[in-house]
């Protein structure tokens, strides 16, 4: 039997914006890859942190920035960037934002 279609006409409407905090929320958790939606209210950070599998990040609307391996870099809607496993990262939001990841299987 085939894998159901997962289909999103709209990322964004899945998480709708936030106050305050930081909400997260799983929308496909499948062999092939896990997407978690993220919204940021403004000023909210996810501290430095690593992951064991290798990710994709796509931010689907706000302003803030991306720390990756040391290195500093804006977020604004559209951006996107792809991070090995074990790759030390923070995100912080500067306005309300949204972002995609994508966290993909071990060794891709």
């Amino acid at each position: 039997m085939p894998e159901p279609v997962a289909f999103f006409a709209d990322l964004a409407a899945e998480a709708p914006h936030v106050a305050r905090g930081i909400h997260s929320q799983t929308l496909y958790d499948g062999l092939d890859l896990r997407l978690v939606l993220f919204t940021f209210a403004p000023g909210e950070e996810l501290s430095e942190h690593t992951a064991a599998r290798p990710a994709i990040v796509h931010v689907l609307d706000g302003e803030g920035e991306a720390v990756v391996g040391g290195e500093a870099h804006p977020l604004a809607p559209g951006t996107w960037f792809r991070m090995p496993a074990g790759m030390a990262h923070s995100i912080r939001a500067r306005t309300p934002l949204r972002m995609a990841l994508y966290l993909l299987p071990a060794g891709r």
